[in-house]
């Protein structure tokens, strides 16, 4: 519609402004599924909303990085784990700035902060091609300029510390961190896809409200799980500008693992929530 700009929201789902939640919404009887995205939407390009959401992106993964980076610094350098907040604050700092900028963007670009969750939902035509393409751009230079902003600040200690990239550990194979990857993406995206289902939305008012509480649990649960194995990636464009800014040779050894396995596990979240939970296929249409 020209003239009438539509904010995304949580999972990048176009309502209007003024649209009712709640029970007095609509109820489960009631209810319709949303069509799906176009593939392909060139209208986009032409609107304002479109380049604010990637501009919302790019701060959003921007903020974060330079947040859990310097965090993990922190740990790095600390003499003892009794003088730092350890992994248990490492895994606080990714988990709760997840959900503060969730809560802050989500009513701007749908709050992905990660190419794996914009993978996921593209997968479940929750939003176009152009968007998906876009956001991933705009997430992967917010990571370089937040782990450029950390390296600026200490780059000697930065180069001695790893500069928070991702890497397979020492104990574990190849196949264990793509394995980590999978599993760790699967119940971020899965807990996106719940959080953040139209259908709860329509039926339960505080939903969208608690979305981001969730999502950022899911990522501080998944750091305490993995962060032992491959430092947790879970996310490309986090790994990505880690390792551009990083840019030592076992930055890159197992970079693979960091996108390949987190497309995975959002691709196996969308399917399963899609076909499995919400039998989408399997829906008669009217």
């Amino acid at each position: 519609m020209e003239g009438k700009e539509e904010d995304v929201k949580l999972g990048a789902n176009k309502f209007s402004e003024r649209q009712p939640i709640g029970t007095s919404a609509q109820t489960d009887k009631d209810y319709k599924e949303p069509p799906p995205a176009p593939l392909f939407e060139p209208g986009e390009l032409k609107s304002w909303s479109f380049w604010r959401a990637g501009i919302a992106e790019f701060m959003a993964t921007f903020l974060f990085l330079y947040i859990t980076v310097l965090t993990v610094m922190g740990v790095s350098r600390a003499p003892n784990k009794c003088a730092s907040v350890g992994i248990q604050g490492i895994a606080w700092a990714f988990g709760g700035t997840i959900f503060a900028l969730v809560y802050c963007t989500a009513g701007v670009s749908g709050g992905h902060i990660n190419p794996a969750v914009t993978f996921g939902l593209f997968l479940a035509r929750k939003l176009s091609l152009t968007r998906s393409v876009f956001y991933i751009i705009m997430q992967s230079l917010g990571a370089m300029a937040g782990a450029g902003v950390v390296k600026g600040f200490q780059k000697k200690q930065y180069e001695l510390l790893g500069g928070g990239a991702n890497v397979v550990n020492h104990g574990y194979t190849k196949g264990d961190g793509l394995g980590a990857e999978i599993v760790g993406t699967f119940v971020l995206v899965y807990t996106v896809f719940s959080a953040t289902d139209a259908k709860r939305n329509a039926r339960d008012s505080h939903v969208p409200i608690l979305a981001p509480l969730p999502i950022g649990f899911a990522v501080f649960l998944v750091h305490l799980a993995t962060i032992p194995i491959t430092g947790t990636g879970i996310n490309p464009a986090r790994s990505l500008g880690a390792a551009i800014i990083y840019n030592k040779g076992h930055a890159w050894d197992d970079h693979w693992i960091f996108w390949v396995g987190p497309f995975i596990g959002a691709a196996l979240a969308a399917l399963y929530h899609q076909i499995v939970i919400r039998a989408i296929p399997f829906k008669t249409r009217d």
